[in-house]
């Protein structure tokens, strides 16, 4: 299945949005910090170089906005640079504000677990590198703050107090939340692209299984046609052995369905090429689908319950999706081929379809290898069933699984979203 369409934008694109909440939230605790500065006349400080440091900050956060809406993607490199921005804007308001005896200085540890939470080591290094030597120069490089009276510095103490507290519960807050925020992206990241390798692999194999099958398909009409015509010679000389005629008659018949599988894998591509499939009622399609299989397996029994209530919902299933139902009858046929129960039912998300049978079920020992490509454990075939079924349901955004049922025999589930 298709993953939301939330988690298909980059984790670091994700990221840099979350950053510039950080910023956002910084800033304005920032302006709040210098505003009440200024009003209260606590502090003489630079303010025109405060104010000019503080509206960088702010056309920084506006100009990284505006970049989240560009399509091309986020890269490490630039993201780096994000945080070195960060990290010279803090060091110039320190600059301004005391320097290593500001109590926010310790703010230097936000970015740097930003860093350590989402970018590779080298980069982590690099900007820790940035972060000590801001914090080396402004122990001896700083503009210094003056009190004007006694009472001041007791306030200006009680506010770097304050200002520690401040400062540690913001870092927590912004740890806490957006680094793990940050890096659960890179992790959903990680399982998308997992996701997308695996997909691509299946692809593959059935791209090569695709192709054999081609050309199994070109190869096999000429001895069809060989086999059709020699059956129509022997019905015609065995004319007084009604037991023998029986038996060319089933085979002959046999003979036909096989032609007629090969003709409707050539109709069924011109179909999808021209993409004439057509919305029909779920339980139309099964219906149809399992007179073909009657045709397929004359020797199987089964029973059919549709559980829906209301009107049968409509989908538009393509050729393959057919022949993996095909397929899953066939299985259940393979394991138990007496007393098979199909059953319909469906929701207001979702179509179930399942099929039960009173075989041996499904070996533990194995269960992770069912729907692997030419594994099989009936003994004949090629393995490939099970592994184009869940392809082509799959493909339409459904999925197929198997339980051994609780009373014997093997359960087999085919759910499809309602369109």
């Amino acid at each position: 299945m298709r993953a939301p369409a939330q988690l298909l934008f980059s984790a670091s694109l994700q990221n840099l949005g979350r950053l510039v909440l950080i910023r956002l939230l910084v800033l304005a605790a920032q302006a709040g910090s210098v505003g009440f500065a200024w009003w209260s006349d606590l502090l003489p400080l630079p303010w025109t170089e405060l104010g000019i440091t503080l509206v960088l900050s702010a056309l920084l956060c506006l100009l990284t906005a505006l970049r989240l809406r560009a399509p091309w993607p986020v890269t490490e490199q630039e993201y780096a640079l994000q945080l070195v921005c960060d990290l010279l804007i803090h060091s110039v308001l320190l600059y301004y504000t005391g320097g290593s005896t500001n109590p926010f200085v310790s703010y230097y540890l936000v970015p740097l677990t930003i860093a350590a939470a989402t970018l590779p080591w080298l980069y982590s290094i690099v900007l820790s590198g940035l972060a000590l030597t801001g914090y080396t120069l402004l122990l001896v490089w700083y503009h210094p703050l003056h009190t004007q009276s006694l009472q001041h510095e007791v306030m200006l103490i009680n506010l770097h107090l304050f200002g520690m507290w401040l400062n540690f519960a913001l870092s927590a807050a912004f740890i806490t939340f957006f680094v793990v925020k940050m890096a659960d992206a890179l992790r959903t990241q990680d399982r998308l692209q997992a996701e997308r390798r695996e997909d691509g692999m299946r692809d593959q194999q059935l791209l090569a299984v695709a192709t054999q099958a081609a050309g199994a398909a070109h190869e096999l009409g000429t001895p069809l046609a060989t086999m059709s015509v020699l059956l129509k010679e022997l019905r015609r000389e065995q004319r007084d052995d009604p037991a023998l005629q029986e038996d060319l008659a089933l085979l002959q018949e046999q003979v036909s369905l096989c032609k007629e599988t090969l003709q409707q894998l050539v109709r069924a591509a011109e179909d999808e090429r021209r993409q004439s499939i057509r919305l029909q009622p779920v339980s139309e399609w099964l219906a149809a689908t399992l007179d073909r299989w009657h045709l397929m397996r004359p020797e199987a029994t089964w029973r059919y319950r549709c559980l829906g209530i209301g009107p049968a919902p409509e989908l538009m299933p393509p050729a393959d999706l057919s022949q993996a139902l095909l397929n899953l009858l066939n299985n259940a046929a393979d394991a138990c081929a007496d007393n098979l129960l199909v059953q319909l039912d469906w929701d207001e998300r979702e179509i179930c379809l399942s099929i039960r049978d009173h075989g041996a079920g499904v070996p533990l020992a194995i269960a992770e290898q069912l729907g692997k490509p030419f594994f099989t454990t009936k003994g004949k075939g090629f393995g490939l069933g099970l592994f184009l079924s869940q392809a082509s349901v799959s493909r339409a955004g459904g999925t197929v699984k198997l339980y051994n049922h609780e009373e014997g025999g093997t359960l087999t589930e085919l759910r499809l979203p309602r369109t």
